[in-house]
């Protein structure tokens, strides 16, 4: 039980963590744990727009996405041309010794292989969030987000996630309360 104990200790670790991309906005922030909240909770939204997927696969697969964060930190893309992190090394400290840590590696590894439709939605999830992220600022009047924003959108593969970022763009941050 001590091994489930760290694990949790350091997954909760991704609470304190904060995403470094937003220093270049010069608005807004996120923990790493706020992601993957916010990208599990797409993945389960298009797990039940998607019915022929497997969502426990995909919803767990956006659960650890972003767990050795715990370790190596947000890397941006401006610190990824100057440092190389070995997430897999990071992971697989992380695991040692847990039973089902074979199955966090393997979730790990189709997350970033990127082949299986799983796989794909999760990366679409992993761009929502952000997308997400980026329209709210913008409809809070930030100018920024509008630069990133079509880099993101472009990122999208699969048409769920499509129809997704095209309806998060068409739709204003606080419309869902005042729709009343």
């Amino acid at each position: 039980m001590k091994k489930i104990a760290n694990l949790l200790f350091e997954a909760k670790m991704l609470k304190e963590i904060p995403r470094s991309g937003y220093q270049f906005l010069g608005a807004g922030n996120e923990s790493v744990a706020e992601h993957c909240f916010s990208v599990t909770f797409i993945a389960y939204v298009m797990s039940r727009m998607e019915p022929d997927v497997d969502a426990m696969r995909l919803i767990s697969m956006c659960l650890i996405h972003d767990l050795p964060e715990a370790r190596i930190g947000d890397l941006n893309t401006v610190n990824k041309k100057y440092l190389k992190s070995d997430e897999s090394k990071a992971l697989g400290d992380t695991i040692k010794g847990l039973a089902f840590g074979q199955n966090m590696t393997d979730l790990f590894k189709e997350f970033n292989d990127g082949s299986s439709l799983e796989a794909k939605l999760a990366h679409d999830a992993d761009q929502l969030a952000l997308i997400l992220e980026l329209k709210d600022l913008m409809d809070m009047g930030h100018k920024p987000p509008e630069t990133w924003i079509g880099n993101v959108i472009d990122r999208i593969e699969t048409e769920t996630g499509q129809k997704i970022a095209r309806a998060v763009m068409d739709t204003c941050r606080d419309e869902w309360w005042r729709d009343d």
